[in-house]
């Protein structure tokens, strides 16, 4: 009678490859890229609806769907987005423990691709109709600027906190490319749960 052999034990690298990155690395990697990551607000850009070391949820998803053609315009006036600065901008990097990269920002989106912005007597003037910024600090002025047309491919964003020079924004660096925007952010999650109300 002939015996069957028994079959070899799994090499510990494949074993590895199994649990380790297939079984969790690889899941971890596709939700953080295309469906949505955390976030922390660092700085007193967006108060008083932000505060330093909150911590929101990040939306990738919308992004992929309209960059793979499956969606219209997925971003809209109002919404807080999280993106980078301009890399031709003089703020577009920082050095952190020796290395230098494109840090990430929030701010919220004033303007869209072909709106016309204007700064009148501290006031926020969009398509030649004065917007109610109920979301803006109560304190702070903003320099009269404009009229000037966002571009096709890139938003106007600022910060929420309009105190003289707490807000680094497309004041400063000029429009944003849409390709440099990671998605919108709808919840915060820590300290106080609750969604985060568009304002447009």
């Amino acid at each position: 009678m002939r015996r069957v052999p028994e079959p070899l034990p799994p090499s510990p690298l494949r074993e590895f490859w199994r649990t380790w990155v297939l079984g969790a690395l690889l899941p971890v990697y596709l939700l953080t890229t295309f469906v949505g990551t955390l976030a922390r607000v660092d700085g007193e850009s967006m108060e008083p609806n932000l505060h330093g070391r909150e911590l929101l949820l990040l939306l990738k998803y919308p992004r992929w769907l309209h960059a793979w053609g499956l969606t219209g315009e997925y971003l809209q006036r109002g919404d807080v987005v999280i993106f980078k600065a301009p890399a031709d901008s003089p703020y577009a990097f920082e050095t952190l423990y020796g290395v230098r990269h494109r840090p990430y920002n929030i701010k919220r989106v004033i303007g869209l691709p072909g709106d016309v912005i204007a700064f009148r007597d501290g006031e926020l003037w969009r398509n030649g109709v004065k917007v109610a910024e109920s979301y803006a600090s109560a304190e702070g002025y903003v320099n009269d600027e404009g009229p000037l047309t966002v571009p096709p491919g890139k938003l106007w964003v600022m910060g929420d906190n309009r105190r003289t020079g707490s807000s680094l924004d497309s004041r400063s660096y000029g429009p944003v490319d849409l390709r440099d925007v990671a998605g919108p952010v709808n919840w915060r999650l820590w300290p106080d749960p609750a969604p985060l109300a568009r304002r447009s």
